[in-house]
């Protein structure tokens, strides 16, 4: 059986911890798309993780851990995190790199820096990771696929100079930059050659004869569905599908293979980046929210900015789990919110003077207002209650509240940053 833990919005709605939750029960976790552009935190017995390129499974020695072939495989942060594992006393994990997975190259790093400087004050906000170039040459068809390291190297050789020459024109007549040489990118190559040469792995075969042999295999997103190139805040976007539906592809498994998609929802909304944010708040009363946030307070697990904040958007947060295909909800830190006397929600979009319910695109996006509806707070720690019925009882009014406005079934409840602080329903 295959699961999708996957996003509703804009990233960071704590899918890292839901994934490592699920793994107790899993024989294999994927990572689909993405690279070391954002951030997993989880929190074990071993201490307080950020995980950027590796799959969130890495703390079960029973897992398989896959990068599959649609992510951005940087292999200076796969090995660098693998060593800080080591270093903190996790036992080595069970990891694949897929021999389709396209790596990222030190020049998309440089290229992504140069052009968000280039854009200066209308600059995507990128992450700087290397993403959009990384992207833009996998369907170019200039990027190196990890498969290509073992073969000839005449071949690559050859592909390199196709490759630098182009790029030279960037870095040349746009950037004004020192030119790449060619013997440089070729041995950068080969050093990551030797780096992966214990991981790499035909993946999609792998997982191919997991499906028939009815394994437990859980496709981890990366992001959310408002961050998606198609269905997302366009083009304030990621650069690869953020959706479920991608993770056939990303993953290398049949799409009828994918029978649940577990979609996570934070209890307030965050975002990093650029983008529109309706219900977005700002000044002391996003600055008490962000400092109570997640665990140890709201800033990217990658860029260590401070996130964006807001209250629970319904009208993006439905949208988001219909792009899903959503199955179930996994609802996030809603321990946070238990220093407010009320908590506000937005339950609509207010455009051109009409109150709406859907969720537009990005041009109407831009004029809407949000629509806020005010629910009574719990005021008091809900962290370490196990059992639903004993949350109080506004905070079952809350989140059946959210489970009505967004039309799609809450089955978990995380109340605490720890993998045991869930609750099932």
């Amino acid at each position: 059986m295959v699961k999708a833990i996957v996003g509703a919005n804009w990233g960071d709605e704590g899918k890292g911890k839901i994934t490592d939750a699920e793994a107790a029960r899993s024989d294999i976790v994927v990572r689909f798309q993405g690279g070391s552009n954002a951030g997993h935190t989880i929190v074990n017995s071993y201490g307080k993780f950020a995980l950027h390129q590796l799959p969130s499974g890495v703390f079960y020695r029973h897992i398989t851990n896959i990068i599959g072939n649609g992510v951005a495989l940087s292999v200076e942060n796969l090995i660098k995190e693998l060593k800080s594992l080591a270093e903190r006393g996790v036992p080595e994990p069970n990891i694949l790199v897929s021999d389709r997975a396209q790596i990222v190259m030190p020049y998309h790093v440089e290229l992504d820096t140069f052009e968000e400087a280039r854009l200066s004050s209308k600059s995507f906000g990128s992450t700087k990771s290397g993403i959009a170039p990384f992207y833009s040459d996998k369907y170019a068809k200039i990027g190196f696929q990890v498969h290509e390291l073992f073969g000839s190297e005449s071949d690559l050789k050859e592909k390199v100079e196709h490759v630098v020459t182009l790029k030279n024109v960037l870095y040349k007549h746009l950037y004004h930059q020192p030119e790449l040489t060619v013997e440089a990118v070729f041995d950068q190559l080969m050093e990551y050659r030797e780096q992966l040469r214990p991981y790499v792995a035909d993946t999609v075969a792998l997982l191919h004869q997991a499906v028939r042999a009815g394994k437990n295999i859980l496709l981890e997103g990366q992001l959310g569905a408002l961050k998606d190139p198609d269905m997302g805040i366009y083009p304030m976007v990621t650069s690869s599908s953020t959706l479920a539906g991608y993770g056939a592809v990303g993953a290398g498994v049949p799409p009828y293979a994918i029978q649940e998609v577990i979609t996570v929802v934070k209890a307030y909304s965050s975002a990093v980046g650029a983008g529109e944010f309706v219900s977005e708040i700002f000044g002391d009363e996003a600055d008490e929210l962000r400092r109570r946030g997640g665990d140890g307070g709201e800033f990217g697990a990658t860029t260590g900015r401070p996130r964006r904040m807001g209250w629970l958007d319904l009208v993006a947060t439905r949208y988001g789990c219909e792009a899903q295909g959503t199955t179930a909800v996994a609802f996030t830190v809603l321990d946070v919110l238990g220093y407010l006397d009320e908590i506000p929600v937005c339950v609509a979009y207010e455009l051109d003077g009409k109150r709406i319910e859907y969720f537009p695109t990005t041009s109407r996006l831009k004029h809407c207002k949000p629509v806020i509806e005010v629910l009574p707070g719990w005021k008091c720690d809900i962290r370490g209650i196990r059992n639903y019925e004993e949350l109080p009882e506004n905070t079952r009014s809350y989140i059946e509240f959210v489970e009505k406005r967004i039309g799609f079934p809450i089955t978990m409840v995380s109340n605490g940053p720890a993998r045991e602080d869930v609750i099932y329903r």
